[in-house]
């Protein structure tokens, strides 16, 4: 069974001073094979040259949609702005230097219809900040639930398709000091939903030496804050999520660059 072409897919892409990656990144979703979708680009007080690429793009295709803000707020004021403007049935995220293949959406919608999944992420590569391939994948597994995910770090926001139908309303909780997206999936997880694995390279991770993802001690951080502010859980279970998931991080990062 395969999905509507009709199904129309709200790309959320929050982008600041992204000039040297964005036309790259809408590229590869004017690539899609599917072809209903919207991105949804929400700049956060850029002051490169971000901006005057976006509009020339929009002028080029109208699926592409700019909200510019007057003050930084964060990628995740940036997409809880995206999702309120959203008229997608089904919400894809996408940062702004990442990249997805082709047949990302249409391979992942059809999977999503298959396994009747509200919530599903795939597998991706990794690439260096100057976009060489490095070949390392990071592989889906099955499925993730509410207690495998307090341990894990299965889930790339690049990858992860939403159906809102579904879902109903949701909303980033507003804490820069907490991995925000994890949360999100967390307070997801936790109604009961399961999120489903499609084991296919979909997307492509860029990898800068400056990323947050790149500084162990502040991602070890927003996850412990995101343990203790958005899932309000004590010190003793914080502290046990946090080693199992540095464990499985240190395991998984550790055949990247």
């Amino acid at each position: 069974m395969k999905t509507n072409s009709m199904d129309l897919v709200s790309v959320i892409t929050p982008t600041y001073n992204a000039a040297k990656y964005i036309l790259d990144t809408i590229r590869s979703v004017k690539d899609q094979t599917h072809p209903n979708w919207e991105m949804i680009i929400v700049d956060d007080c850029s002051t490169d040259s971000t901006r005057e690429i976006i509009h020339m793009e929009m002028e080029k295709d109208s699926r592409i949609k700019l909200i510019e803000l007057n003050e930084n707020g964060g990628p995740a004021h940036a997409r809880n702005i995206a999702f309120n403007a959203s008229n997608g049935e089904f919400i894809a995220f996408l940062d702004s230097d990442d990249l997805w293949h082709p047949s990302k959406l249409e391979r992942q919608l059809d999977f999503m219809v298959k396994h009747d999944s509200a919530f599903s992420y795939t597998a991706y590569q990794i690439m260096k900040e100057n976009g060489e391939k490095t070949g390392v994948v990071f592989q889906a597994p099955a499925f993730v639930n509410y207690k495998t995910l307090l341990m894990n770090t299965a889930i790339g926001t690049l990858t992860v398709v939403l159906n809102k139908r579904k879902l109903g309303h949701f909303q980033m909780q507003l804490f820069r000091d907490c991995s925000e997206d994890y949360g999100l999936w967390l307070q997801i997880l936790n109604k009961g939903i399961i999120a489903h694995g499609l084991n296919e390279e979909l997307a492509i991770y860029r990898k800068c030496v400056d990323s947050l993802s790149s500084n162990k001690i502040k991602s070890a951080k927003k996850t412990w804050n995101t343990y203790r502010k958005i899932e309000k859980k004590n010190m003793i279970a914080s502290f046990w999520y946090l080693v199992n998931y540095s464990f499985h991080a240190v395991r998984k990062h550790s055949r990247t660059i």
